[in-house]
């Protein structure tokens, strides 16, 4: 028997602004206080979002004008230099409040990274100016046929005065919404660049077919790419990344590490709540009020210090990347993937313990439709899928009791 399927509903394009001016922030207070004012924002009408599948485009203009995906530009090209420490609280902070909208910039950030470290001079100027007007950059990196996550089929061969890309990719999260695609290509030797090419290039089609249960409104669908040409401006050597002591792979960690956090402290926050306002004392407890029951105390009390623990290695992990992007050694490459793995590993474990509690201690009244509280479940239970945590105790373990250096590309 041949079994049909059926493919998701596609949304039309968002509409966005095509001609931003953005804000340039100028430290780590300042980048900290515009999160803190966006994720109150964008926290108030995050589960209507996520249960009508209402793309976020309006609030993504706000979060890229407001100057925040910019922060990670050195101060020699304009930017605020933040700490990677500060990069992860921003994230976190927005993720708490919406992740969806958090992590659909992590791409963005990931390349900027990648041009930091291997881009001329020139592609340096253009791109982190670019990025300081208010353009975004969206992914088109993962494949869904290729043999795993770090082979590409998706060429990149020269043509005249600059180049031909041929593929199509999976999992683009930020492409629907960005001025730019910056697309995975392997060129003849089988190395991988970035080619950026403008939304609008002939030849280029992305499509939001994400069906997903969780992180329902990045939009983390198809791009089709048919000859799209690129000059040389946009071809980025990424490759060159994972050859030399570099950042990349820890920055692109880091940022997935902070989404999980924060759906993890939005989950919380949401079980204190939701359980001061709504839940019954149980039978047995003696207690006037669900809040009062000893187990949901002390249960509360757990989830606290673990997310405290998990922020404490993620912090750990952002100043193990400061120190690598001060002075880019061997020791430091491995040092800042080490820490990042064992930030990423208790940032999975909170969100999924803290989502799921919530159900635990809401009781049955926490399914209803109308609070739709199992988002916080299934943006965990989707987005820690990203870079299975059981390879980070490997590469962790492998170092700690061999010596063996965690491999060097962006999903270690």
């Amino acid at each position: 028997m041949t079994l049909s399927i059926v493919p998701p509903p596609v949304s039309p394009a968002p509409a966005f602004d095509l001609d931003p001016q953005a804000h340039v922030i100028g430290s780590d207070e300042e980048a900290i206080e515009v999160a803190r004012a966006l994720a109150a924002e964008f926290a108030v009408e995050a589960a209507a979002r996520d249960r009508d599948r209402r793309l976020p485009a309006p609030e993504l203009d706000r979060f890229s004008k407001s100057g925040l995906w910019g922060i990670t530009i050195p101060r020699q090209y304009g930017g605020a230099g933040v700490s990677f420490v500060t990069l992860a609280e921003v994230i976190e902070l927005i993720s708490a409040a919406d992740p969806s909208i958090g992590q659909i910039p992590q791409n963005h950030l990931a390349a900027l990274d990648a041009i930091r470290v291997t881009a001329s001079e020139e592609q340096k100027r253009l791109w982190f100016g670019r990025v300081l007007r208010g353009y975004r950059l969206g992914n088109a990196f993962s494949e869904a046929r290729s043999k795993h996550v770090g082979a590409f089929e998706t060429t990149l061969a020269p043509d005249g005065e600059g180049f031909r890309v041929n593929g199509e990719k999976f999992y683009a999260t930020g492409a629907l919404f960005a001025h730019f695609i910056h697309i995975g290509a392997v060129d003849g030797e089988g190395r991988v660049h970035l080619a950026i090419v403008p939304r609008d290039a002939e030849g280029l089609t992305i499509i939001d077919n994400w069906s997903g249960f969780g992180q329902r409104t990045t939009a983390s669908g198809n791009v089709r790419i048919d000859n799209v040409f690129v000059g040389p401006e946009g071809v980025i050597p990424a490759y060159r990344g994972g050859e030399i002591p570099s950042s990349n792979g820890a920055v692109s960690q880091i940022i997935q590490a902070a989404v999980d956090a924060g759906i993890a402290r939005g989950a919380i926050e949401e079980t204190i709540s939701f359980v001061r306002s709504h839940v019954r004392p149980w039978i047995d407890s003696g207690q006037e009020h669900g809040y009062e029951d000893v187990f949901t105390i002390a249960q509360v009390g757990d989830l606290k210090v673990k997310l405290h623990a998990a922020e404490a290695l993620l912090e750990q992990a952002g100043r193990a990347i400061d120190a690598l992007v001060a002075d880019p050694t061997e020791e430091g490459t491995t040092a800042a993937a080490i820490a990042v793995a064992q930030a990423k590993v208790l940032t999975t474990e909170i969100a999924i313990l803290a989502t799921n509690r919530l159900h635990e201690l809401g009781g049955t009244r926490s399914t209803l439709g109308q609070y739709n509280l199992d988002r916080h479940w299934r943006n965990a239970r989707t987005h820690t899928l990203h870079d299975p945590v059981r390879w980070k105790y490997f590469h962790v373990g492998n170092h700690a009791l061999n010596g063996v250096d965690p491999p060097r590309h962006a999903w270690s």
